[in-house]
């Protein structure tokens, strides 16, 4: 049995709620849009501080956008 925690998140609900593209979000936080698809389908978990800076760009909480 795995019992990795897998860090999940909300980010495409959250971004398409503030009618923005992947591209949108990606020059806003200096990355690629690969990166903004890869964590959006959990195929890359941010560092810290990435997941830190997105929730910056997107006025929210951490908890907000990320969750266990």
């Amino acid at each position: 049995m795995n019992n990795e925690l897998v860090l999940k998140n909300r980010l495409k609900e959250i971004r398409n709620k503030k009618n923005m593209s992947q591209s949108d979000l990606a020059k806003m936080i200096g990355v690629s849009r690969n990166t903004i698809s890869s964590i959006e389908t959990l195929q890359y978990c941010p560092t810290a501080k990435l997941a830190l800076v997105i929730a910056v760009a997107l006025d929210l909480k951490f908890e907000d956008i990320f969750y266990f």
